[in-house]
Parts: structure tokens; C-alpha cells; sequence
């Protein structure tokens, strides 16, 4: 995988990872995953999954 697909798809997992992370505390609502504990679980675990990825692809030789 090249280093800019790497840091690409990282981000956006960031993002998505932050998103489900707000909306499972109820901060963004409208939506069936606001105010359901399991999101706010695992959206941190995809935000660091995705840090570690882009992470990789920024240091990759």
C-alpha cells in the first residue's frame, strides 16, 4: 500500500472513529448510534487503529 493511501484511509478512519466516539456520548445526535455506549468504545479503537496508519505511512521507507 503506498504511503499516501496509507495516510489517506488512516485519516478518515480518524475521523470516523471520532464521529462514533461523539455520538456515543450523545454529543452529535440524529442518528441510532447517539447515546449507545458500544460506539463510544469503539470508536476510540478505529481513531487509534487509524493514528497507527496513517502514522505508518508517514514513517514508511
Amino acid at each position: 500500500m503506498s504511503r499516501r493511501l496509507r495516510m489517506v484511509i488512516g485519516g478518515l478512519l480518524v475521523g470516523i472513529g471520532l464521529l462514533w466516539t461523539l455520538q456515543g456520548l450523545g454529543v452529535v445526535g440524529g442518528s441510532v448510534m447517539s447515546g449507545v455506549t458500544l460506539w463510544a468504545v469503539i470508536g476510540p479503537v478505529v481513531a487509534v487503529l487509524g493514528l497507527s496508519l496513517a502514522l505508518s505511512g508517514r514513517h514508511h521507507t
